[in-house]
């Protein structure tokens, strides 16, 4: 069983949204989310699609964001 919850790109954005990263711009249906010390990721936001273990295991690299701190940022 993985650790990783499976949340959409719009779940990820939210989550993020509350630890002060911000949406800067958007092109196609990637969100590129950026926090004001610098840290900034790419949140692919696909209807109805799932982020995969890895792709949201590099968000959360990116983002120096641990697992376990996730559950408390979203509802899944």
């Amino acid at each position: 069983m993985s650790q990783f919850p499976s949340v959409t790109g719009r779940e990820v954005i939210a989550a993020l949204s509350k630890v002060d990263f911000e949406v800067a711009r958007v092109r196609g249906s990637h969100h590129i989310m950026i926090h004001s010390d610098g840290r900034r990721t790419v949140v692919p936001v696909h209807s109805g699609e799932t982020i995969g273990r890895g792709l949201l295991a590099q968000i959360l690299r990116d983002c120096q964001i641990l697992v376990k701190n996730l559950g408390n940022c979203c509802k899944y």
